[in-house]
């Protein structure tokens, strides 16, 4: 399987000039962890994620060293550091020199990334341009599709995931969406975040209702 195969296409971006806190309210709202930065030409120039933001002076949780570490620290460390908790604009904290794949990409060449940089996530680009983004979760999205048997290999748990995710999408109070739902041999998987306990609860019994399911799998996080 290669990186087109697992990507999420429709990614949520960000530009070097955005405010900070407008970042962040798209982390929170499209439960993401990272936003891939674009600049004006449409070019990924960088990436904000979670970790560009955990030290910050709002929460006062930035860096705080001895004056003797300060002594020893060499001036762009701490002017870096300094950006990172201050800044209010997206390209004075965003991550630069972004590693990427290709649509092409092997997925065993992506995890091999992961592990070897430490990362979670990497954007997928075709002729400089964003296409799409992969993460660890789809990597485990597609080990699912094959110990478990999704969708094509059989027919029953197919037509049970079809019945689920329409089910799903007359559901005004959740955005829980096909990415989260696998099926293999009748049980039901359902794995991500969601936005609360409640919320959790509900995709409980509403996948426990499809005909057909003999058990369904809580992978749920709630949010808080």
């Amino acid at each position: 399987m290669r990186a087109i195969d697992v990507m999420v296409r429709d990614v949520v971006t960000v530009r070097p000039d955005t405010e900070v806190a407008e970042a962040i309210k798209l982390l929170t709202e499209h439960d993401v962890s990272a936003l891939p930065v674009l600049d004006q030409a449409g070019d990924l120039v960088g990436i904000l994620s979670e970790a560009d933001l955990i030290r910050r002076a709002e929460i006062g949780t930035e860096t705080h060293r001895p004056w003797w570490s300060e002594a020893m620290t060499g001036a762009s460390t701490l002017a870096e550091e300094f950006a990172k908790s201050h800044g209010k604009k997206v390209g004075e904290v965003m991550t630069y020199g972004v590693i990427s794949v290709t649509e092409e990409t092997p997925l065993a060449e992506i995890a091999a990334r992961f592990e070897r940089r430490r990362i979670k996530r990497v954007p997928v680009v075709k002729d400089g341009k964003l296409v799409g983004i992969v993460s660890r979760s789809n990597l485990i999205q597609a080990l699912a599709s094959v110990v478990g048997r999704i969708d094509q290999l059989d027919e029953t748990d197919r037509q049970i995931r079809l019945e689920l995710l329409s089910r799903l999408k007359a559901q005004p109070w959740t955005g829980f969406g096909d990415r989260n739902v696998t099926v293999g041999n009748r049980v039901v998987h359902l794995w991500g975040l969601v936005a609360s306990e409640e919320e959790r609860k509900a995709l409980l019994a509403l996948a426990e209702g499809v005909p057909g399911v003999s058990r369904v799998s809580d992978e749920m996080i709630p949010g808080y």
